[in-house]
């Protein structure tokens, strides 16, 4: 859809003309036929290109009805499209560099160079981007350049799946220089379609002219036939992740149980937040009568948590952190990690207790402690 510019916008008229006027056919000269006019943001501003568009004069010479646009258009922007090449980079930079969000860079745009994309845009110029970098990232020559110095490959593939029912991709990888060969998102992951991709990476394999020494996977039905077909003799190895979640598997779920039970001990938080909220309010007296002219809000106004109150509120926000991390893995169980930190706190608790420094400190840590018992 052509885009509808401003009539105020200030566009700096860039002419631009074939640098051989000369005739391939004939070699007569070249006349200018016509004027095409490309409107484009830049990171200097709003530009307007036009372009002649030149035609052999000869209605005889087959050229007549050939027009000749400048060579210098394709080195600005993109045919037909709205961004130079500098915002195109800009672009996708900040968008696969920085992972910026769509609505981030439409704002970084407007406030920092006046450009007004709308989010269609942004993100036609980033399906663009995202094409010549794989593009790129498959170009023959800059693999065999890259790989000059590698003298054996380890390929792996795996299949990421981001919802059930949406398709899943499958991912080559090449583990010596960590590069992403390709990636395909496959409708069905039969043996027939999984075996497609390995025979695809045998022949980037053979392209290279480089042996493949070992494959890693974990243990599909699809990568064990489709490997073993296309690879014979080659070492496969299992993915360590997948290996160690089966095998701690019956661990893994006892400590899912001792997370439960941790948590049903840890109780009262809320309880105890409230009650040291409840100290900066001042007493409420129903005979007190609010003067004349003093705002309610400022007469009643709470007064700021104690020391003492503050340290158990952080205490509070502490164990509240512990209890919501479920991040680990196999080699990590998150009920271990919890238990470890909810000790900590427990003997920070005793220390704090044992010093006698506060009286509601004191109070408050020894409410704590008998709601918050973890054997």
């Amino acid at each position: 859809m052509p885009r509808h510019w401003p009539s105020e916008t200030p566009l700096v008229r860039w002419e631009l003309d074939v640098l051989d006027r000369g005739c391939r056919v004939c070699g007569r000269k070249m006349h200018v036929c016509d004027h095409r006019r490309h409107p484009i943001y830049t990171l200097q501003g709003p530009r307007l290109l036009v372009n002649r568009l030149v035609h052999c004069a000869d209605h005889d010479c087959a050229g007549h009805h050939r027009t000749v646009s400048p060579e210098a258009e394709a080195a600005i922007a993109l045919p037909r499209s709205i961004i130079g090449w500098d915002l195109f980079c800009w672009i996708g930079h900040r968008r696969f560099a920085r992972h910026w969000s769509v609505p981030q860079i439409r704002a970084e745009l407007l406030d920092s160079h006046q450009i007004g994309l709308s989010d269609d845009a942004i993100e036609d110029a980033l399906r663009n981007y995202q094409r010549m970098l794989a593009a790129r990232q498959q170009d023959p020559c800059v693999l065999a350049e890259e790989y000059a110095a590698v003298n054996e490959l380890r390929l792996s593939i795996d299949g990421l799946q981001p919802e059930k029912g949406h398709e899943t991709l499958y991912v080559v990888r090449e583990l010596t220089l960590k590069r992403v060969w390709f990636a395909e998102a496959l409708v069905s992951s039969s043996a027939s379609e999984v075996h497609r991709l390995i025979v695809e990476a045998r022949v980037w394999a053979e392209r290279l002219g480089k042996p493949v020494v070992a494959w890693v996977s974990d243990k599909q039905d699809a990568f064990l036939t489709g490997i073993a077909a296309e690879f014979p003799g080659v070492p496969h190895h299992f993915c360590e992740n997948h290996f160690l979640r089966d095998v701690a598997k019956p661990v893994l779920e006892q400590d899912c149980h001792a997370k439960v039970r941790m948590r049903s001990k840890v109780r009262g938080l809320r309880a105890i937040e409230r009650a040291v909220l409840e100290e900066r309010l001042p007493a409420a007296d129903p005979s007190d009568v609010i003067p004349t002219g003093v705002d309610e809000h400022s007469a009643t106004s709470p007064e700021p948590v104690t020391a003492a109150g503050t340290v158990v509120l952080d205490y509070c926000a502490a164990v509240k952190g512990i209890l919501n991390d479920d991040q680990g893995g196999p080699l990590h169980p998150p009920g271990l990690r919890m238990a470890g930190a909810l000790r900590e706190v427990r003997q920070s608790l005793e220390r704090n207790l044992q010093r006698k420094k506060g009286g509601a400190l004191k109070a408050n840590c020894s409410d704590w402690r008998g709601a918050s018992t973890v054997d």
